[in-house]
Formats: C-alpha cells, sequence, structure tokens
C-alpha cells in the first residue's frame, strides 16, 4: 500500500482580509470605496461631459446678448439686467412656493428672494463697466473650470444631501478660475504693460488668490442655496428655459452673492 502524499497547507489569507474578519466594519467600508470608484471609473469622459455641445451653445448665446448689452450700455444694459433679475426672481418664486408648504414660509422666502435678488441686480445695475465685466468675468470662468474640475476628476462631494453633483475638486477648479481671471483682470486694469517681465509680487499673488478663495466659495454658496431651494420643491431645474443649462437661477445663483460682495465693498471704492 503506498501512503497518500500529505496535502499541501493552505496559504495564509493577506493581512487585510484577516484584519477584516476580525474588524467587519473596515471591511464595509473599504467595499463602499470600492464600489464607488468603480462606479465613477466605468463611466467613460464622454458621457460624463455629453451635455457639453449644448452647453457650449448655449453658453456662447449668453455671452453674445451680454456683450451686445455691455456695448450698448445705458438703456439697453439697465434693461437687459432687469430682465435678467425679473427672469431669476420669477424662477425664484416659483420655487419658493413649491419648496414651502405654509403661508408664512413662502411669505418669508419671497420677502428674503426680494432682496437677496433685487439688491444683487441693482448693485451690479450702478456698477461701473469695467468693475461688472470684471465680476461677471469671475462667475463664468469660476463655472467653466468648476464644470470640467468636476467632470474630469471627480472625487468626494462637498454636501450630496443638498447637491449630487458638486465635488471639491469643482471648488478646487473654480478658485483656480476666479484666480486666473482676477490676475488677468488686475493686470488689464492697472495698466500693466506686454513688455513687463515681472510679473505679480507675493503679496499681490496672495490677494488675488486670496480674493479667489472668498468669490468662489461665495459663488458655490449661491449654488448651493439654489439647490437647496430647489430639493425642497422637488426639481431639477429652475426651469428649462436655456438649453443645456436650465432655467436663468441655475445661471445666476452664482452671481448673486459674488455681485452682492462686489457691490458693498469695491463698487464705493471705484
Amino acid at each position: 500500500m503506498v501512503d497518500a502524499e500529505p496535502e499541501a497547507p493552505l496559504p495564509d489569507p493577506p493581512r487585510d482580509e484577516r484584519h477584516d474578519a476580525q474588524d467587519p466594519l473596515t471591511a464595509r467600508k473599504r467595499d463602499r470605496v470600492r464600489a464607488r470608484v468603480k462606479r465613477y471609473v466605468d463611466v467613460p469622459i464622454a458621457i460624463r461631459t455629453s451635455d457639453l455641445p449644448v452647453r457650449a451653445a448655449s453658453a456662447v448665446v449668453m455671452i453674445v446678448v451680454a456683450v451686445a448689452a455691455l456695448r450698448a450700455g445705458g438703456a439697453w444694459l439697465a434693461g437687459f439686467i432687469g430682465a435678467v433679475a425679473l427672469a431669476t426672481f420669477v424662477e425664484y418664486v416659483r420655487l419658493g412656493y413649491r419648496a414651502f408648504g405654509s403661508w408664512p414660509g413662502r411669505i418669508a422666502a419671497l420677502l428674503f428672494g426680494t432682496a437677496y435678488i433685487g439688491v444683487a441686480g441693482l448693485l451690479l445695475a450702478m456698477m461701473p463697466v469695467f468693475l461688472m465685466v470684471g465680476v461677471i468675468g469671475t462667475v463664468i470662468f469660476i463655472d467653466t473650470f468648476a464644470y470640467f474640475f468636476g467632470r474630469t476628476i471627480g472625487g468626494p462631494k462637498i454636501a450630496p444631501t443638498i447637491s449630487p453633483s458638486k465635488t471639491w475638486a469643482g471648488l478646487l477648479g473654480g478658485i483656480v478660475g476666479a484666480s486666473l481671471w482676477l490676475a488677468g483682470f488686475v493686470w488689464v486694469v492697472g495698466g500693466r504693460g506686454a513688455d513687463e517681465i515681472v510679473g505679480f509680487d507675493i503679496l499681490e499673488l496672495a490677494q488675488i488668490v486670496g480674493a479667489g478663495i472668498v468669490l468662489a466659495v461665495a459663488a458655490q454658496a449661491g449654488d448651493f442655496f439654489e439647490s437647496w431651494l430647489k430639493r425642497r420643491a422637488g426639481r431639477k431645474d429652475s426651469s428649462n428655459l436655456i438649453p443645456g443649462h436650465g432655467g436663468v437661477f441655475d445661471r445666476t445663483d452664482g452671481l448673486i452673492p459674488v455681485a452682492l460682495l462686489a457691490g458693498l465693498i469695491l463698487a464705493p471704492a471705484a
């Protein structure tokens, strides 16, 4: 009789599996993280930016109209700002009515919106044209850079219960965009020549980046406020007026707090 070969000993399980057997909470956390990463990686970037052509076309139209109003100036510019503010307010009222079930809540929302949107529109209309361009350009750069950083990098959400699409990467992109625009804006307004080799000093750079952080956070706060209101109202967009963007309030949500900051702080000194 031939003796059977002894069975080879089984290899030890990996270290993390031995640890997970003792700590199931850690295993569940790790599995959730892996699942989230896999879901994100499995979605091609082409799909994550599939709405880009429509958004870009609508953005070009909006920019052309805004530039035409700025060039016309006077009553045309005031009328354009008034029309945008009115459209924003109408969409806000519709959201506020649906978001609050009681009349006291609706009246409070109406009063707040009147001051919030009305004062921002008034301050924007009273700004010198160069400052108005600076404010609008800042918001455009914030939105554009936040969109591309958020869609291409992704990552952790800031407040998923309020706005599931807003990420820390998007906020970083907004800060970068605001800082770049402000650097160029200050360079031009300050009358610096193209032949100047030395750029900004450390203090100027710190001020520009600091202002970029403040304005990007303010624009993000305005975005979150509208997202919170839409979530309470059970709506994805404030309206469907602008293809790829939603409503007018969806485009001015970040402009309102930035206009308030610039109008209250910078306009008196301009």
